[in-house]
């Protein structure tokens, strides 16, 4: 057997991430503006989970892929970015080399626009299981605290959101990650919410880790 490689997770901000291995870059839910750290490295792959602007911005994209960076989202995006992307939806999975990337459920049941209409309905956007270096990554995208979560195992990260109005709050995310049971838990797309109440409580009611890092900062995945 090889060497199994360290992976190294960065926060970019909002719910983008990095995720960086020796020879693989890949990155989740590009955008432009706002509370974002710039990188300039460019990427081998870049997973979006769906269409809205400070998850999609395709000016970003661009910017940071190559002529054969894998560019992956849901279709509503897909037609969006331009190039070469390849769609998926949930249940579908793409291989990119060595890595394995899932599509899962992520959407809204008790999230609403003032229109009575849900911010992110089903089938709208997906989270992502990314396999890679023996590792499973769980980036949940937009979405509530949702049955098949539960079905997910064998996580060794999840990165959650946390901030209300959109996605789940501290307390909703904290019953995912106690649901999911991974070894490591992150929160993400937090607005100001005081993200040490996710911390409490899934280390109360678990046994897995909670890492809240600060934009910017690194977090190496053993």
């Amino acid at each position: 057997m090889g060497v199994r490689m360290v992976i190294y997770v960065k926060w970019l901000g909002h719910s983008s991430f990095q995720i960086r291995t020796v020879d693989k870059i890949i990155y989740v839910d590009l955008k432009k503006y706002g509370n974002v750290v710039e990188t300039s490295e460019k990427a081998d792959i870049i997973l979006i989970t769906h269409n809205h602007g400070d998850h999609c911005s395709p000016p970003k994209i661009q910017s940071l892929r190559k002529k054969d960076t894998a560019v992956i989202a849901p279709k509503n995006c897909a037609s969006r970015i331009g190039g070469s992307v390849k769609s998926i939806k949930p249940g579908e999975e793409i291989n990119v080399d060595s890595v394995r990337i899932k599509a899962v459920e992520a959407y809204n049941i008790k999230r609403f626009k003032p229109s009575g209409k849900l911010w992110h309905p089903k089938g709208y956007g997906v989270g992502y299981l990314i396999k890679i270096e023996g590792k499973t990554i769980y980036h949940a995208g937009d979405t509530d605290f949702i049955p098949k979560m539960r079905q997910l195992k064998n996580v060794d990260l999840a990165l959650l959101p946390t901030g209300d109005k959109y996605t789940m709050d501290n307390a909703e995310a904290a019953q995912a990650a106690i649901a999911i049971n991974p070894k490591t838990a992150m929160a993400m797309h937090a607005w100001d919410t005081d993200r040490e109440e996710f911390k409490r409580k899934v280390e109360a009611n678990s046994k897995t880790k909670v890492v809240l890092l600060q934009e910017g900062e690194e977090y190496q995945l053993n």
